[in-house]
């Protein structure tokens, strides 16, 4: 079904959703593994073994971390005594 009207900015894209939320921040992985207190090769090591490690985004050949990504990783990586597991 066409849409009612020839001459729509949203859809020839000229005016982009309206959204509340913030934007999302994207980090390399120099700028993950400052933020975590790693290592840059640890974050690759982790990426191409499969593991563990924060949730990251393929983007063609780059590899970025969202920041809310990496925030919720650090917090479930927090512990309060040394005989917890994880």
């Amino acid at each position: 079904m066409a849409h009612p009207s020839r001459n729509c900015l949203l859809c020839e894209g000229k005016i982009m959703s309206v959204s509340t939320s913030p934007p999302e921040v994207f980090l390399t992985t120099r700028e993950a593994a400052e933020r975590c207190g790693l290592r840059y090769q640890t974050l690759c090591a982790w990426r191409s073994s499969g593991r563990g490690g924060p949730a990251y985004l393929k983007l063609g050949r780059k590899v970025v971390y969202r920041q809310s990504d990496l925030d919720a990783w650090l917090a479930s990586r927090r512990r309060t005594h040394t005989g917890q597991e994880g």
